[in-house]
């Protein structure tokens, strides 16, 4: 990899705080690792309870893998970091194409932030569908299935940084506030990136449930979730499960995913990332997370599949060179829905955050034009307005 000079390396430092999540920071290569050897359970989990679903399930899935120096790899040739070459062209010279509207107006009507159906009428929150979805932006929604109420990387903050006055703000804030949602049973978190992992965002949603929310997290997380004061944790390996108290009938699967990590100076790859499978007695869900494509889509679909919804991303993919390892655009993404076998997807991680330089409107159209090339319905992998809800299945008749 090639280095950059001192002035180069000195606007990388000062851009940190501003790039988290776009996958430009120092370290998250990490070393060679040994992809065969599974890592040993740490005492942390020692008494976590396990639940196998299927034994016939074949044993040569992609495990989980650490460097020499203990930070997480990805196991796949489809892994590719940027060179500082890629990286100081991204932030110095890269055209930003997002040309998100200055007006407000303009941005309410491409874009709506409608009020949720929970905070129209409370009443109804506790209806019990079969399988609903909110979209809450960027990578948040709300999933009601099977008598349970799931939350996915909540972010209801302003910006997606350590400090509110600095780093990735919204253009399109959050359509309700944690004081505002319903019922959460249990989070799913896929990494620590701070507009996956938010602080301001744990700790609201803790201040409100507190012990009767479960949260399920990759391997490494549980530290920072019980020093935010979280009382019930759960943290995963790759392909292990575990269930909500009082729920035994719904299973959550920590699946892999092919990403980085990072929130300090110096915690690069230090927690695992990863997608979420939640199996039912009647619904199978699917949350990615934040991902570029690799095989274990294939591996997750022909384990856990079909399943009856997918959230999947279709943001923050351009420039390709920066974003392809770690960010799907939405050919990629329709992939992932096919590999899945989902019947129906939702798209996230779009129209929220300026995190990257395609057309902040781009994402949904080329959504549009990737499942009319595989003669795919519409309906068959959907956007959402934020704040909206829809029952899956709906538009298909099922």
């Amino acid at each position: 990899m090639e280095k950059p000079s001192s002035s180069g390396r000195a606007a990388l430092e000062e851009s940190k705080g501003l790039v988290e999540d776009v996958g430009v920071l120092r370290g998250a290569e990490g070393g060679e690792a040994d992809h065969h050897t599974p890592r040993k359970s740490s005492s942390s989990r020692s008494s976590r309870k396990s639940f196998r679903l299927d034994y016939r399930l074949e044993e040569d899935v992609t495990k989980s893998c650490q460097d020499k120096h203990g930070r997480w790899t990805n196991p796949w040739p489809t892994w590719r970091f940027p060179s500082y070459t890629t990286l100081l062209r991204f932030l110095l010279w890269d055209k930003n194409h997002s040309n998100i509207p200055s007006s407000k107006e303009l941005l309410d009507s491409e874009l709506p932030v409608m009020e949720p159906y929970f905070v129209q009428s409370p009443d109804l929150s506790e209806s019990g569908p079969g399988l609903r979805v909110t979209w809450l932006g960027h990578a948040t929604v709300l999933v009601e299935m099977d008598g349970l109420n799931i939350l996915t990387d909540p972010i209801f903050s302003q910006r997606a940084s350590m400090f509110q006055f600095l780093g990735p703000k919204r253009y399109r804030g959050p359509p309700c506030t944690v004081e505002q949602l319903p019922r959460i049973d249990a989070v799913v978190i896929s990494h620590s990136h701070y507009d996956h992992l938010d602080a301001g965002s744990v700790a609201g949603l803790n201040q409100r449930f507190g012990g009767e929310l479960r949260w399920f997290v990759p391997l490494g997380l549980m530290d920072w979730l019980t020093k935010m004061g979280c009382e019930n944790v759960m943290e995963l390996d790759w392909w292990e499960e575990n269930c909500v108290p009082g729920h035994d009938d719904i299973t959550f699967v920590c699946t892999p995913a092919q990403h980085w990590s990072k929130r300090t100076a110096m915690d690069d790859n230090k927690s695992l990332w990863g997608s979420w499978c939640v199996l039912g007695p009647d619904h199978r869900f699917f949350f990615a997370g934040d991902t570029g494509y690799c095989s274990s889509f294939q591996e997750i679909g022909r384990r856990y599949g079909p399943f009856d919804l997918a959230a999947i991303p279709i943001g923050a993919y351009h420039p390709r060179d920066m974003m392809q390892g770690q960010h799907v655009d939405p050919e990629e993404a329709v992939q992932i829905h096919q590999d899945l076998q989902a019947k129906q997807s939702v798209a996230i991680h779009w129209g929220t955050f300026a995190l990257a330089y395609e057309y902040y409107l781009e994402p949904p159209a080329r959504l549009r034009e990737a499942l009319e090339q595989k003669g795919l319905k519409p309906e068959s992998f959907f956007t959402l307005d934020h704040g909206e809800s829809r029952l899956a299945h709906e538009e298909l008749g099922i």
